[in-house]
């Protein structure tokens, strides 16, 4: 895979528990945080370790190492990791959500260009996805051809 699927690296530990839902979850980059805020110029972002809480029951979307919270009324977009809608975000970088693939065969057909794209280095998903990471594993498992 390429770049846009890995977390650059620093001394922040690889996970670490939301102070709201006593959760644990995987960093992220400060990168990631900034390019996800609403009006990101007015936030003082210290330089330490940032973690996405995926869970859709919680409303944090990130927090610090300092136990700040980042709520997703602060974000510019709807974070579909955390949604429970019939219609959420499923591919940032190429604008695919879910209602686009409720089909099989449009679910086989997106999931091939997302991974083809990936594999071309095509994506972006360090600032385009909030959880910084590769979409791929959000999406459905394609069902196999009998």
């Amino acid at each position: 895979m390429t770049s846009c699927c890995t977390t650059p690296g620093n001394s922040a530990p690889p996970r670490a528990i939301c102070p709201r839902n006593g959760k644990s979850y995987a960093a992220v980059s400060l990168r990631t945080v900034l390019h996800q805020l609403r009006k990101p110029w007015q936030w003082q972002l210290p330089q330490q370790g940032y973690y996405f809480c995926a869970d859709p029951h919680c409303e944090v979307v990130y927090f610090g190492e300092d136990q700040s919270l980042i709520l997703g009324s602060s974000l510019r977009q709807p974070v579909g990791q955390k949604s429970t809608a019939a219609r959420r975000p499923l591919c940032y970088c190429f604008d695919i959500d879910t209602l686009d693939i409720a089909t099989p065969a449009a679910l086989q057909t997106a999931h091939a260009f997302v991974i083809a794209q990936t594999q071309n280095g095509h994506c972006d998903c360090e600032i385009r996805n909030p959880s910084g990471r590769c979409c791929l594993k959000d999406f459905p498992r394609p069902k196999a051809r009998h």
